[in-house]
């Protein structure tokens, strides 16, 4: 008698918890699932592209181009070196060898959390 009550109990307790959990179930749009998944694409592919424009490609810095008006104003501020560790030898340093896989991580995660927080709206 008391095994079938505490099997009563704890089948009703289980049905309870799986009628919570059903309701607390969240089902997106497919149009919002792909919005931030596209934020997330373009937010990672995109940071090359920039650094190309601006004249960080992998050969080097470009003549002429924003990059080089950088490192010139870099080298006169810092008397005639560009200092390790600042804006431009970072970039210089991402156009030559690329993202790492922990910075291509976090730019998805960043350009799929923008992108959600825009998708709320519509």
């Amino acid at each position: 008698m008391v095994a079938s009550a505490f099997t009563s109990s704890a089948v009703t307790g289980v049905a309870k918890v799986a009628r919570v959990a059903s309701g607390c179930a969240v089902v997106l749009p497919l149009a919002r699932i792909a919005t931030v998944v596209i934020g997330g694409v373009v937010a990672v592919e995109a940071v090359p592209m920039v650094l190309g424009v601006m004249g960080f490609p992998a050969t080097g810095i470009t003549s002429s181009s924003i990059a080089a008006k950088m490192m010139s104003a870099a080298a006169i501020a810092n008397g005639g070196g560009v200092a390790p560790g600042s804006l431009v030898a970072t970039l210089q340093s991402l156009g030559a060898t690329g993202l790492s896989g922990l910075t291509r991580f976090i730019l998805g995660s960043t350009g799929s959390a923008i992108a959600a927080g825009i998708a709320r709206f519509y």
